[in-house]
């Protein structure tokens, strides 16, 4: 099997996983998590370094600045040994290192409480800053939503990663066009967004978010003494036909026949 076909594998595998844990918790973001599916897999299974393990002063960092998408970065933490086994039944629980955003108090691998959109890009700015200052050669790599940019927060960090040529930066777009609203041109219009995060100081590329090859090759080009953007194109719901580009399923849970059909169009059968 070669890497791609592995990779893409490896993304369904996560996607099941994540509704497995959604399913048995009754809530959370199943649209938002399959639409970064196979960035979040080309991230950790074949561009960042983390091979020292979660407390590795030395690895590539990783911001999920749209939090309520931890579903499926939590799927990759119990596939990449961070977290027990058991943990999996837990989602949303008291106590539970899988709380309903990302915290980095509880869950081992998450560099970075997140949850309050435009928070995360952010910390993730500052963390460039950081590890440039301290003379460090590691990454950030930060995945933010489109809606969430609607928050001003984002466009001051963006400001300052191009004022201090943060070229450990990647701020990765998942561009899936909804919000929990409804359509993102609808709610508050981003336009061109290409152009202004170019205004910003950015380079940026423009990539099919669900294209494992270009993912890949993207994420590890690094422009000199500029943050880099990229704007990935993605389907809220990918994977599953009845989910995909609706907005219901942002927060919604499936039912009945509907949970067959998901396992069965992401190649797998139930198994939560």
């Amino acid at each position: 099997m070669n890497t791609i076909d592995r990779l893409k594998k490896k993304a369904d595998q996560l996607r099941m996983d994540t509704l497995d844990m959604i399913l048995e918790a009754g809530s959370g973001h199943i649209g938002g998590s399959f639409s970064i599916a196979d960035i979040i897999t080309s991230l950790y299974y074949d561009v960042m370094d983390i091979t020292g393990g979660p407390h590795d002063e030395d690895r590539d960092r990783f911001v999920l600045s749209k939090g309520h998408a931890n579903p499926i970065l939590y799927a990759v933490l119990l596939d990449k040994g961070f977290v027990p086994k058991d943990a999996k039944g837990t989602l949303r629980q008291f106590g539970s290192p899988f709380q309903g955003h990302p915290d980095s108090s509880v869950c081992p691998g998450i560099d970075c409480t997140t949850g309050s959109l435009g928070q995360g890009i952010s910390v993730g700015t500052g963390m460039a800053l950081g590890l440039k200052k301290l003379g460090k050669d590691s990454r950030v790599f930060v995945v933010a939503g489109d809606g969430e940019l609607n928050e001003g927060l984002c466009w001051e960090a963006f400001m300052a990663a191009s004022n201090f040529q943060l070229d450990n930066l990647t701020i990765i777009i998942d561009r899936n066009m909804l919000q929990l609203g409804g359509h993102t041109e609808d709610l508050m219009k981003l336009g061109d967004l290409k152009a202004k995060m170019e205004s910003f100081g950015f380079a940026v590329d423009e990539i099919d978010g669900h294209d494992i090859g270009s993912i890949g090759s993207t994420l590890r080009k690094k422009y000199p003494d500029t943050p880099h953007c990229i704007i990935a194109k993605t389907i809220k719901g990918k994977g599953v036909s009845y989910m995909e580009n609706n907005p219901s399923w942002h927060g919604g849970i499936p039912k009945g026949e509907e949970v067959a059909q998901a396992y069965k169009e992401l190649g797998g059968t139930c198994h939560g």
